[in-house]
Protein backbone atom coordinates (compact mmCIF):
# COMPACT_ATOMS: atom_id res chain seq x y z
CA UNK A 1 0.00 0.00 0.00
CA UNK A 2 1.33 3.45 -0.89
CA UNK A 3 1.19 5.49 2.30
CA UNK A 4 2.67 8.63 0.78
CA UNK A 5 -0.08 9.13 -1.82
CA UNK A 6 -2.93 7.90 0.37
CA UNK A 7 -5.83 10.27 0.79
CA UNK A 8 -6.60 11.29 4.36
CA UNK A 9 -9.78 9.92 5.87
CA UNK A 10 -12.61 12.33 6.28
CA UNK A 11 -13.17 13.31 9.94
CA UNK A 12 -16.20 11.79 11.65
CA UNK A 13 -18.87 14.20 12.73
CA UNK A 14 -19.50 14.40 16.43
CA UNK A 15 -23.09 14.44 17.62
CA UNK A 16 -24.28 17.79 18.84
CA UNK A 17 -24.06 18.29 22.60
CA UNK A 18 -27.09 18.89 24.69
CA UNK A 19 -27.65 22.40 25.85
CA UNK A 20 -28.04 21.44 29.52
CA UNK A 21 -24.52 19.88 29.87
CA UNK A 22 -22.30 20.84 32.80
CA UNK A 23 -19.81 23.67 32.12
CA UNK A 24 -16.90 21.71 33.67
CA UNK A 25 -17.49 18.83 31.29
CA UNK A 26 -17.47 21.24 28.33
CA UNK A 27 -14.05 22.63 29.40
CA UNK A 28 -12.47 19.17 29.34
CA UNK A 29 -12.52 18.21 33.04
CA UNK A 30 -13.05 14.59 33.92
CA UNK A 31 -16.44 13.57 35.18
CA UNK A 32 -16.68 13.08 38.93
CA UNK A 33 -17.17 9.33 38.58
CA UNK A 34 -13.73 8.95 36.83
CA UNK A 35 -11.67 10.57 39.62
CA UNK A 36 -9.81 8.32 42.02
CA UNK A 37 -9.95 9.01 45.75
CA UNK A 38 -6.78 10.23 47.45
CA UNK A 39 -5.11 7.44 49.50
CA UNK A 40 -5.08 9.28 52.84
CA UNK A 41 -3.56 6.35 54.69
CA UNK A 42 -0.44 6.44 52.48
CA UNK A 43 -0.13 10.21 52.91
CA UNK A 44 -0.34 9.93 56.71
CA UNK A 45 2.27 7.12 56.85
CA UNK A 46 4.66 9.14 54.65
CA UNK A 47 4.34 12.24 56.87
CA UNK A 48 4.95 10.16 60.03
CA UNK A 49 8.06 8.51 58.52
CA UNK A 50 9.52 11.88 57.46
CA UNK A 51 8.89 13.32 60.93
CA UNK A 52 10.51 10.28 62.62
CA UNK A 53 13.56 10.47 60.34
CA UNK A 54 13.98 14.20 61.06
CA UNK A 55 13.73 13.56 64.85
CA UNK A 56 16.42 10.85 64.68
CA UNK A 57 18.77 13.12 62.73
CA UNK A 58 18.39 15.89 65.31
CA UNK A 59 19.04 13.44 68.18
CA UNK A 60 22.27 11.99 66.78
CA UNK A 61 23.62 15.32 65.53
CA UNK A 62 25.43 16.34 68.74
CA UNK A 63 26.31 12.88 70.11
CA UNK A 64 29.45 12.35 68.00
CA UNK A 65 31.38 14.92 70.09
CA UNK A 66 30.46 13.30 73.41
CA UNK A 67 31.68 9.76 72.58
CA UNK A 68 35.35 9.23 73.43
CA UNK A 69 37.45 6.84 71.44
CA UNK A 70 39.26 4.26 73.59
CA UNK A 71 43.04 4.55 73.36
CA UNK A 72 44.86 1.42 72.27
CA UNK A 73 48.22 0.89 73.91
CA UNK A 74 50.80 -1.23 72.13
CA UNK A 75 51.59 -4.58 73.69
CA UNK A 76 55.04 -4.94 75.26
CA UNK A 77 57.60 -6.92 73.28
CA UNK A 78 57.94 -9.59 75.96
CA UNK A 79 54.30 -10.62 75.52
CA UNK A 80 54.81 -11.63 71.88
CA UNK A 81 55.20 -15.36 71.20
CA UNK A 82 58.55 -16.72 70.09
CA UNK A 83 59.24 -17.28 66.43
CA UNK A 84 58.54 -20.93 65.56
CA UNK A 85 61.43 -23.13 64.52
CA UNK A 86 61.16 -24.39 60.96
CA UNK A 87 61.16 -28.13 60.74
CA UNK A 88 61.51 -28.21 56.95
CA UNK A 89 64.97 -28.23 55.42
CA UNK A 90 64.14 -28.11 51.75
CA UNK A 91 64.12 -24.30 51.72
CA UNK A 92 67.86 -24.15 52.47
CA UNK A 93 68.51 -27.06 50.14
CA UNK A 94 66.77 -25.31 47.26
CA UNK A 95 68.75 -22.13 47.81
CA UNK A 96 72.08 -23.94 47.51
CA UNK A 97 71.04 -26.42 44.81
CA UNK A 98 72.31 -26.08 41.24
CA UNK A 99 70.38 -27.57 38.37
CA UNK A 100 72.42 -29.24 35.66
CA UNK A 101 70.81 -29.64 32.27
CA UNK A 102 72.33 -31.82 29.61
CA UNK A 103 71.70 -30.15 26.24
CA UNK A 104 72.85 -32.25 23.32
CA UNK A 105 74.64 -30.49 20.52
CA UNK A 106 72.56 -30.07 17.42
CA UNK A 107 73.66 -32.40 14.70
CA UNK A 108 74.41 -30.67 11.46
CA UNK A 109 73.21 -32.86 8.64
CA UNK A 110 73.63 -32.50 4.93
CA UNK A 111 72.76 -29.14 3.41
CA UNK A 112 69.09 -28.53 2.69
CA UNK A 113 67.70 -27.23 -0.58
CA UNK A 114 64.18 -26.02 -1.17
CA UNK A 115 62.53 -26.70 -4.53
CA UNK A 116 59.58 -24.44 -5.31
CA UNK A 117 58.75 -25.62 -8.79
CA UNK A 118 59.72 -27.78 -11.77
CA UNK A 119 58.69 -26.68 -15.26
CA UNK A 120 59.02 -27.81 -18.87
CA UNK A 121 59.40 -24.22 -20.11
CA UNK A 122 62.23 -22.00 -18.93
CA UNK A 123 59.97 -18.90 -19.09
CA UNK A 124 57.66 -20.43 -16.45
CA UNK A 125 60.62 -21.10 -14.18
CA UNK A 126 61.90 -17.53 -14.65
CA UNK A 127 58.42 -16.17 -13.80
CA UNK A 128 58.42 -18.10 -10.50
CA UNK A 129 61.99 -16.95 -9.82
CA UNK A 130 60.85 -13.31 -10.26
CA UNK A 131 57.93 -13.88 -7.87
CA UNK A 132 60.35 -15.29 -5.27
CA UNK A 133 62.65 -12.29 -5.80
CA UNK A 134 59.69 -9.98 -5.05
CA UNK A 135 59.39 -11.80 -1.69
CA UNK A 136 63.00 -10.81 -0.95
CA UNK A 137 64.70 -14.19 -1.47
CA UNK A 138 67.27 -15.32 -4.02
CA UNK A 139 66.59 -18.42 -6.07
CA UNK A 140 68.21 -20.27 -8.97
CA UNK A 141 66.86 -21.98 -12.05
CA UNK A 142 68.65 -25.27 -12.74
CA UNK A 143 68.02 -27.52 -15.69
CA UNK A 144 68.06 -31.29 -15.33
CA UNK A 145 67.85 -33.99 -17.96
CA UNK A 146 65.38 -36.77 -17.21
CA UNK A 147 63.89 -39.71 -19.03
CA UNK A 148 60.99 -37.52 -20.12
CA UNK A 149 63.06 -34.54 -21.29
CA UNK A 150 64.49 -31.34 -19.86
CA UNK A 151 63.03 -29.91 -16.65
CA UNK A 152 63.75 -26.48 -15.18
CA UNK A 153 63.79 -26.53 -11.37
CA UNK A 154 63.50 -23.40 -9.19
CA UNK A 155 65.56 -23.97 -6.04
CA UNK A 156 66.62 -21.96 -3.00
CA UNK A 157 69.54 -22.68 -0.73
CA UNK A 158 71.66 -24.36 0.45
CA UNK A 159 70.54 -24.04 4.07
CA UNK A 160 72.57 -25.30 7.03
CA UNK A 161 69.52 -26.24 9.09
CA UNK A 162 65.96 -27.21 8.30
CA UNK A 163 64.75 -24.38 10.55
CA UNK A 164 66.30 -21.78 8.20
CA UNK A 165 64.63 -23.44 5.22
CA UNK A 166 61.26 -23.52 7.03
CA UNK A 167 61.57 -19.82 7.83
CA UNK A 168 62.04 -18.97 4.14
CA UNK A 169 59.20 -21.32 3.15
CA UNK A 170 56.81 -19.50 5.52
CA UNK A 171 57.95 -16.17 4.07
CA UNK A 172 57.15 -17.46 0.59
CA UNK A 173 53.72 -18.70 1.70
CA UNK A 174 52.90 -15.23 3.03
CA UNK A 175 53.75 -13.94 -0.48
CA UNK A 176 51.43 -16.48 -2.18
CA UNK A 177 54.17 -18.91 -3.32
CA UNK A 178 53.02 -22.40 -2.35
CA UNK A 179 54.26 -25.91 -2.98
CA UNK A 180 57.88 -25.52 -1.88
CA UNK A 181 59.50 -28.74 -0.61
CA UNK A 182 62.65 -29.07 1.51
CA UNK A 183 65.10 -31.85 0.53
CA UNK A 184 68.55 -33.12 1.44
CA UNK A 185 70.26 -32.44 -1.86
CA UNK A 186 73.70 -31.78 -3.15
CA UNK A 187 74.41 -28.83 -5.43
CA UNK A 188 76.04 -31.06 -8.05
Amino acid sequence: MDYANRKPKSPKRKPAKKQGANKKQQRGAKPVADRRPVPWLVVVIAVVLIALFTYLLVQINGKSEQVEQPKIQPAPADLLPEKPIERWRYIEELKSKEVEVDVPEREVGPPKLMQCGSFREKSDAERLRAQIAMAGLESQVRSSEGSSGVWYRVILGPYETKRDAESDRHKLQRNQVFGCAIWNWNLD
